[in-house]
């Protein structure tokens, strides 16, 4: 009987994790149990993805205010550092700013405006349109944003960040000076220390510092790359990725990926007999129609996959065929031709970069695509789905 549903993506339920917990069994058990539970069936190509979050906490990879602080003392020497483009969050980088700031004797923030890196707003297009300034070009003080935009509080979380964040800078110790521009090179005229909290922009702006005089530059990957205290580390992501754990403490993101998911895709072969594909999810890389938020904040949205994740979509647009190619058949008979089409693609393993057939197909990876509908499954709040099962996701029409 021809099959009428495609891809299915399904939330997988699963104990709280703790620190020391076995996660491999875990998500293997958690998938077989929700198969035999809801009577579906595991495929070969079937996707089991797991957030990064449990991989993380199941590692213990967590770091302290004060252990952020040593390093950063460390690296800094307790000078004046500019602290540019952090993202506009209380989950993602409050924690990290008072790791920073209980490290320094002063800080120069620089937020870029008007929104931050992934999409949070100082101010609307609008109010800036209004206002004559020139976000390239004019550096603004704490006292001319106030002057020219008022009080400007989060659409969503209700936050003025601008106050926010000068307080927590200064109730950890540390003398704040808040500055506005998008420029790297402004904050070299308050100091020639910097410490860059872009994400996926760090390597520009670190290129660009460097070569306009800075004397010391890091990135928030240059932090916690090695224990300190006996603290959590991310050789390659450091501070990146992080997510806000207590008032006191971070969790970082998670390490040795490759091997996890490894282990799940031997496990589940040796009690299913399928070949599946496994991958480690942060956020998702979509954006948000109203908030404006891109939602990305980690520097990936995949830090390990296994090697049939690999690569980009090889796809057709069906809607292209059936209005050019077969434009004169209908039914069964473009059924047909459409079918043939895709398995005669598919054999010869064509590449259709480029090609007009393939127009308006999704350009993007494979593990952003997937990590991305595993984000939107799983969601952020409680449903209590750390692993989600995706089947179906690489059949086309003639499947």
């Amino acid at each position: 009987m021809e099959r009428l549903v495609g891809t299915v993506s399904r939330g997988v339920r699963a104990p709280i994790i703790r620190q020391g917990d076995d996660l491999t069994a875990i998500v293997v058990d958690s998938v077989l149990a929700a198969a035999k539970s809801e009577g579906f069936s595991l495929h070969d190509r079937d996707v089991v993805a797991v957030t990064e979050a449990v991989v993380a906490r199941a590692q213990g990879n967590y770091a302290t205010v004060e252990q952020i602080a040593k390093d950063v003392r460390q690296k800094f020497a307790e000078e004046t550092v500019g602290v540019l483009f952090p993202i506009l969050s209380r989950n993602r980088f409050a924690i990290c700013l008072k790791g920073i700031a209980s490290g320094c004797k002063k800080i120069v923030l620089m937020l870029s405006y008007p929104s931050d890196e992934v999409g949070n707003h100082l101010i609307s297009l609008d109010a800036l349109d209004e206002s004559g300034v020139d976000p390239w070009r004019d550096v603004l003080s704490e006292t001319e944003y106030r002057e020219k935009f008022g009080c400007q509080k989060h659409t969503f979380t209700g936050v003025d960040y601008v106050e926010y964040y000068k307080n927590l800078i200064e109730e950890c110790g540390a003398e704040a000076e808040i500055i506005f521009a998008n420029n790297p090179k402004a904050i070299l005229d308050y100091t020639k220390t910097v410490l860059t909290c872009d994400i996926h922009s760090r390597e520009r702006t670190k290129r660009i510092l460097r070569m306009a005089g800075a004397t010391k530059v890091y990135a928030l990957d240059d932090i916690l790359t090695e224990s300190v205290d006996g603290s959590g580390c991310n050789p390659q992501y450091g501070l990146l990725g992080s997510n806000k754990a207590t008032e006191t403490s971070v969790k970082l993101f998670p390490t040795h990926c490759e091997e996890f998911v490894t282990a799940v895709q031997q496990s589940l072969f040796e009690k299913t007999g399928k070949k599946m594909e496994v991958m480690v999810y942060g956020d998702g890389a979509f954006k948000d129609p109203v908030g404006k938020i891109w939602e990305l904040a980690d520097p990936v949205v995949s830090p390990a996959y296994t090697s049939g994740l690999g690569g980009t979509p090889n796809e057709v647009k069906l809607k292209y065929l059936a209005d050019n190619h077969f434009a004169n058949l209908s039914g069964s008979e473009l059924k047909e031709a459409v079918s043939d089409y895709i398995r005669k693609k598919d054999e010869k393993a064509e590449n259709l970069t480029g090609n007009m057939v393939s127009q308006g197909t999704t350009p993007r990876r494979l593990t952003d695509l997937i990590g991305s509908l595993a984000d939107l499954t799983s969601g952020s709040g409680d449903k209590g789905t750390p692993i989600i099962l995706i089947q179906g996701y690489f059949d086309n029409y003639t499947n």
